[in-house]
């Protein structure tokens, strides 16, 4: 496997973790939120916006890189 064709699955692994992260976060957002200190969970879902705001760019410059030419 070429330098060139590792990239698309190294940033797409990378974007797996970013999405699990962001699952991970949430929970403990939840979590927090449920006991008493929604302010909190409410700036840790303000900071989890900028993923969901460049998720769909993500995912269709990934299908782009990944397929064949």
């Amino acid at each position: 496997m070429s330098n060139s064709d590792l990239l698309p699955t190294l940033l797409s692994r990378i974007y797996e973790n970013q999405l699990a992260l962001e699952a991970a976060i949430m929970e403990l957002s939840n979590w927090v939120d449920q006991r008493g200190s929604s302010d909190i969970a409410e700036n840790v879902r303000g900071a989890l916006t900028a993923i969901d705001r460049n998720e769909e760019f993500i995912k269709l410059t990934l299908a782009v890189l990944m397929t064949p030419e």
